[in-house]
């Protein structure tokens, strides 16, 4: 028969993973409607934003009314506690969209500085980042974890391209307000690569939950245990 505890936790899961795709889905409005200058859909991610930390919120407060109630041990209690760092996480990562679509509203004011090429892909892989981190967690998948800490590295190096870049453009600037253009997509950069280093967290966690292990901070052995 099965354990009350285990259809609460069933549930938290699934909410869970509800708020994920609601994130995923604030990150893709975000980056779209700075591609394609709308700022209509920027303002719905900033007002999605507050349903999302609600959410946070709630779930939050179901994994301590658990922990206090059901008297959880062993990897009951280790799920509990993990989902609350990711939880948080989850909620930064809205967050970094947020501030994306914030700024996609001040750049809407002036002209396109330059076709949109590597913002899209960065947004791209730090979206996918997310997605597998979440399945990595509710799936229990270390292997798919540690692939998605491995990935954050790739959104790295995107972001200091896209700096040099817009660098460039800057230093070479022949419009007064090409400065505050350039520096407002680098900052939308920035921004992207927090959402990978959230969903690198989320990642971590999950090989916690798995193996019991901590891997913060071990990007070098992540690296030699997937060779």
């Amino acid at each position: 028969m099965e354990r009350h505890l285990d259809q609460l936790l069933a549930e938290l899961k699934a909410n869970f993973l509800r708020v994920g795709a609601a994130v995923e889905e604030s990150i893709d409005q975000a980056v779209h409607s700075l591609v394609e200058r709308d700022n209509g859909l920027a303002s719905e991610v900033i007002r999605g934003g507050a349903d999302i930390d609600r959410w946070e919120v709630e779930i939050e407060d179901q994994c301590l009314k658990l922990m206090a109630t059901q008297a959880p041990v062993a990897s009951d209690l280790r799920l509990l506690a993990t989902l609350i760092k990711a939880n948080y996480d989850l909620e930064r990562c809205n967050d970094q969209a947020v501030n994306i679509a914030q700024r996609t509203l001040v750049l809407n004011t002036m002209p396109l500085l330059k076709p949109l090429i590597d913002i899209p892909r960065m947004a791209e892989l730090a979206r996918r980042m997310v997605k597998d981190a979440l399945d990595a967690f509710v799936q229990c998948d270390a292997a798919m974890a540690r692939q998605v800490c491995l990935m954050d590295e790739q959104v790295d190096q995107l972001r200091d391209q896209i700096f040099r870049e817009l660098l460039t453009y800057m230093h070479f600037a022949a419009q007064p307000d090409t400065v505050d253009r350039g520096v407002n997509l680098i900052l939308i950069s920035r921004h992207l690569e927090r959402i990978g280093d959230h969903a690198s967290n989320i990642a971590e966690n999950a090989i916690f939950l798995v193996e019991g292990r901590i891997v913060r901070h071990q990007k070098e052995k992540l690296a030699q245990h997937d060779n």
